[in-house]
């Protein structure tokens, strides 16, 4: 099914992203009618002053992590460009689950664009590279088209001037890989090479791409910093439900009546998105889980409904935001069943560097498949709890960690579930 991008009337002015004054698509005369080019406006007059509001604005990285933005902002700002100093957006996005940036690259490419070079100006980079999945072919043509226009502007002329030096923007398709959408995986694949992940430190702020300074955010993220940079941080704050701040793109699929991109209010409740937005569940049938933040991460129950899905809240109850993707599963869909897919495509999808990883997820995957058709034994189950208990932290990424985080989840709700299957 396509997703759906439903307007909701309720957040009103707080629909900064994806509202239809702003989904211009690639047309540069709309983008500027819709008020496109304030934020750049600042950013050249004054980049420190776009940095210190992003800071004040609380924004965090909306492809997962949560960290603070402007943390990674100002440890890139610090460093001398060596000889020169990389943003890459990154919009790999390939979780199942998750599809929140390929609207906003198919609908409202200058606004990443835009919002990309301001952050270039704010910490001195000179070279941005636009990493986008390559199966995203609507996004990739919608931003090729895009940049074309923008490059045909007076734009690279002020925004170079501004800078000092040349501002290179660049449109790279990833690898196609799931683990390509890891920031450091990503360095690698921008300078050429198969995207396997890098140990860490040093942190790409300050060896990245080439050794040079790098700072690297996903495209949500990058989409609000032209309405912080024209709006202000007040503004912005104002707009999320405490602790949260801003807008969140929700993607929600899954057992729900109205699947689709929602945005809504950083720390809107798990029932009003469900219950109110999506319409409910398919035929009436009571809510059994919901897989948080895509698969790489925990489930929450019915007793969960009234959580405020925000960074902070789901971290209290031991959940994960992640990228705000909601999998939502009714009664009478198995979980065992539902776990074995997820646990098949991270082993499918571990790049293999780490032993721990590509034999762990294979393992997880071939135990989980053989007790979901009714073949599995009680040392399998066994066998499963330990890599649980093992593997956490085994890998220089954390695809092994995402993989047991939704095993051990899954135990921990519906163990008798797994010990049926054994029946």
């Amino acid at each position: 099914m396509e997703p759906l991008i439903v307007e909701t009337p309720q957040v009103g002015a707080s629909q900064v992203l994806l509202h239809p004054d702003r989904r211009v698509g690639a047309d540069m005369d709309r983008w500027r009618n819709s008020g496109g080019g304030a934020a750049l406006a600042r950013a050249i007059q004054e980049p420190v002053g776009v940095r210190e509001e992003v800071k004040l604005a609380e924004l965090r990285g909306l492809g997962g992590s949560g960290f603070p933005a402007w943390r990674k902002w100002e440890a890139v700002a610090a460093e001398a460009p060596k000889p020169d100093k990389y943003l890459v957006v990154n919009g790999n996005e390939d979780e199942p689950g998750t599809f929140k940036d390929r609207l906003l690259l198919e609908e409202t490419p200058f606004q990443v664009i835009e919002g990309a070079v301001a952050t270039a100006l704010a910490i001195g980079a000179n070279r941005v590279v636009f990493y986008v999945n390559p199966d995203l072919t609507r996004s990739l043509a919608a931003m090729k088209a895009a940049l074309k226009q923008w490059h045909a502007s007076e734009f690279p002329v002020q925004t170079s001037a501004a800078l000092g030096m040349p501002l290179e923007l660049k449109l790279l398709p990833g690898s196609g890989h799931y683990i390509g959408g890891e920031e450091t995986a990503s360095m690698e694949w921008v300078e050429g090479r198969f995207p396997f992940p890098r140990g860490k430190p040093p942190y790409p702020a300050q060896s990245g791409v080439h050794g040079c300074p790098t700072l690297i955010n996903n495209v949500e993220t990058i989409a609000n910093v032209p309405h912080i940079a024209v709006r202000g941080a007040a503004w912005f704050r104002a707009l999320g439900k405490a602790p949260g701040t801003g807008t969140k793109l929700y993607s929600l699929s899954g057992d729900v009546l109205y699947p689709g991109v929602f945005e809504l209010p950083m720390g809107t409740p798990l029932r009003e998105l469900i219950f109110t937005h999506g319409g409910g569940l398919l035929s009436g049938k009571p809510l059994k889980a919901v897989f948080t933040g895509g698969p790489s991460s925990t489930l929450l129950t019915p007793v969960d409904l009234d959580v405020a899905m925000d960074f902070d809240s789901l971290r209290a109850r031991g959940a994960n935001l992640g990228t705000g993707a909601m999998i939502v599963i009714s009664e009478g869909t198995g979980i065992v069943k539902r776990v074995a897919e997820y646990e098949r495509f991270f082993a499918h999808s571990s790049c293999g560097q780490c032993n721990s990883c590509k034999v762990g997820t294979a393992t997880m995957s071939r135990l989980l498949d053989r007790i979901d058709t009714g073949r599995g034994t009680p040392s399998d189950l066994n066998t499963l709890e330990n890599l649980c208990t093992m593997l956490p932290g085994s890998g220089r990424c954390h695809l092994i960690n995402g993989a047991v985080a939704l095993l051990d989840s899954a135990f921990h709700h519906f163990h008798d579930e797994f010990k049926q299957a054994l029946r």
